[in-house]
């Protein structure tokens, strides 16, 4: 993973976790093309190569929008075929998102619109600040959700809820977000980063491999009906039994101290 983008600042911190801001503050942090790019080439490297990193949090620079969505400026004017050509950028840099094996947390700052509500969908779970706000306003500019919004805000808040959401492009509070099961907590904006670093922490200090490999049976194991949802669940349990950090867990359980896991 590179540390340098164009759109892009990445905070690698010695406990293991890495943060990444989306850094198109005078633009409300609107996904350009080459912040589809710059998100798309950082995880699909994570997916490639993570080295020694094991959690991932994903905010917005500034205090009034985490993404506003896709840069209306910068598309005025596209043809059809230039407009599909950048969207194709887009829907792989959600995909690498949502296949990055590492945990990924959305810190959701401030406003989430349009593809910024998407980004945050895709991660593994979501913390907003108070005055966060989220919407897929698609449908008010001719178009509908293309980066996983459809596939993934259903999977979050159902689909009904998900279709009014949608349907209106109406936008809503963090504390909806909340209550309808899109956003894990909600918290005052001055304790969002710390909180999101906290846990952050708490997953970095787990094993890696058993992370990743719970991760992916959650993820994978609800695409599937239960029986085959729990065949793959043993075949990723039994990858982690002739690890070291298994042999590190349990001596370290009967040892009465901390763990020092290696990813191994």
């Amino acid at each position: 993973m590179h540390d340098e983008y164009q759109t892009l600042a990445i905070e690698r911190r010695d406990d293991g976790v890495v943060v990444v801001m989306l850094d198109r503050p005078e633009a409300a942090n609107a996904m350009n093309t080459q912040m589809g790019l710059d998100l798309m080439h950082l995880f699909e490297g994570l997916l490639i190569e993570s080295a020694d990193l094991r959690c991932v949090i994903l905010s917005g620079r500034g205090d009034k929008a985490f993404c506003a969505g896709g840069d209306l400026k910068e598309r005025r004017g596209m043809s059809d075929a230039q407009w599909q050509s950048q969207h194709a950028v887009f829907e792989r840099m959600a995909r690498a998102l949502i296949g990055c094996p590492l945990p990924v947390i959305a810190a959701v700052n401030g406003a989430a619109y349009g593809g910024g509500c998407e980004i945050a969908a895709a991660a593994d779970f979501v913390y907003a600040s108070s005055s966060a706000r989220f919407a897929l306003t698609e449908v008010t500019l001719g178009i509908m959700p293309g980066a996983g919004g459809t596939q993934l805000l259903p999977r979050a808040v159902g689909e009904r809820r998900a279709k009014e959401i949608i349907l209106t492009g109406l936008p809503f509070t963090a504390q909806e977000a909340a209550e309808w099961g899109l956003v894990n907590r909600v918290v005052a904006a001055r304790d969002l980063m710390a909180a999101s670093i906290a846990t952050a922490q708490r997953i970095a200090q787990n094993a890696p491999i058993a992370v990743r490999q719970a991760k992916q049976s959650i993820h994978r194991g609800m695409q599937m009906s239960l029986w085959d949802g729990l065949a793959f669940e043993i075949e990723a349990y039994n990858r982690l039994v002739p690890t070291a950090d298994r042999q590190e867990g349990v001596a370290a359980f009967n040892e009465k101290r901390n763990p020092v896991f290696q990813g191994r």
